[in-house]
């Protein structure tokens, strides 16, 4: 992770040249943020009796959740993090047309780093050392990033197959389908895609590429389409969803990321302090679910007839289960349509 040394600096030049991400600033100023309201009320006591709260948005995208958030809330101020440095940009210059960008902090790593990142900023005294009083994690892949055609996430438009966040490091997409054995393909394939036809596309992977290497999305829909049985096909979605997925979690180490991510921002939580997630499919959401719980639960030996110091919960629960979007959202916004959102809030110090 590299910053400047003046954490203002992080958001850029409010007058930088205009590039491509113009363009999409102006669309992403169109784009409606998942669950942005319930978004807007969980976290809005945690805001409201602090004179200097701070929140870490650990995956800003397009900064549609901080944006709200810094228009609702006067006094507060954001730490963004994402990994993609267009999303950075498209977000800072949203942040700075809607005149909020001097509260924000505009920060390039992965959500793993949110430990890292909250330490330094509290060093340099932009965070209270009691911690920060919110955090915010959109998983999954971006409206940005799908929308790019170039990125390669689609599968409805042929493109080369990248699907790094970060395309200044790291494999692509390519590169897993043109080097990972047949039995790595299969690994991925089932853990992160959770594809019953796994075998038959590696399979069918390996024998492709020997013949030429993959380069671009098309070819591979085709392939698969052509792995799964024709009655499969008629069920759940497109036949190749599944396998992009997985691509594109083993391209950016999405579940590990998560895994490092919850624990480092319950850490960092104050008092009061309360996070908020949205997951886009099971795997995510139990990996915030099976996070979150043990925390949640008291430590202290069963069947106690009294309390021992330190045992009570560190957090609670602020909804019961994950949430999951109603009608309207989901006409609103029909990319909420498999999200859910868990929530909780820090109950006392640890330890």
């Amino acid at each position: 992770m590299t910053e400047p040394d003046d954490p203002q600096a992080a958001t850029g030049p409010a007058t930088a040249p205009a590039t491509e991400s113009d363009d999409l600033a102006r669309l992403a100023g169109l784009h409606v943020p998942v669950f942005s309201a319930r978004v807007g009320t969980l976290l809005a006591p945690a805001f409201t009796d602090r004179p200097d709260p701070v929140m870490v948005d650990g995956t800003l995208g397009m900064g549609g959740h901080t944006l709200a958030l810094l228009q609702a809330h006067p006094q507060l101020r954001v730490i963004g993090i994402d990994r993609d440095h267009q999303a950075l940009d498209v977000a800072r210059r949203r942040l700075t047309a809607a005149g909020v960008a001097d509260r924000a902090v505009l920060v390039h790593a992965v959500y793993d780093e949110i430990g890292d990142v909250v330490a330094d900023h509290t060093a340099r005294g932009w965070i209270p050392r009691v911690g920060v009083a919110g955090v915010l994690f959109d998983l999954g892949v971006s409206s940005l990033q799908l929308d790019e055609v170039r990125r390669g996430f689609a599968y409805a438009v042929d493109a080369p197959l990248d699907m790094r966040m970060d395309r200044t490091t790291g494999i692509t997409a390519a590169d897993v389908l043109n080097t990972y054995s047949s039995p790595e393909l299969v690994r991925v394939l089932r853990q992160y895609g959770e594809e019953r036809f796994a075998p038959r596309i590696a399979s069918a992977v390996v024998r492709a590429r020997a013949e030429q290497p993959f380069t671009t999305s098309a070819r591979l829909v085709e392939l698969v389409r052509a792995s799964i049985p024709a009655a499969a096909r008629r069920t759940g979605g497109h036949p190749a969803k599944r396998t992009f997925q997985a691509l594109r979690i083993e391209v950016n180490d999405e579940l590990g990321a998560l895994r490092r991510a919850i624990p480092g921002a319950m850490d960092h939580l104050s008092v009061g302090g309360r996070l908020v997630v949205l997951s886009y499919q099971s795997l995510e959401d139990r990996i915030v679910k099976h996070a979150i719980a043990p925390r949640t639960e008291s430590t202290a030996p069963p069947g106690l007839p009294f309390d021992v110091p330190g045992s009570a919960p560190e957090f609670g629960w602020l909804i019961r289960g994950s949430q999951q979007p109603d009608d309207a959202e989901v006409t609103e916004n029909p990319r909420a349509a498999s999200a859910r959102l868990r929530a909780a809030v820090r109950l006392r110090e640890a330890g």
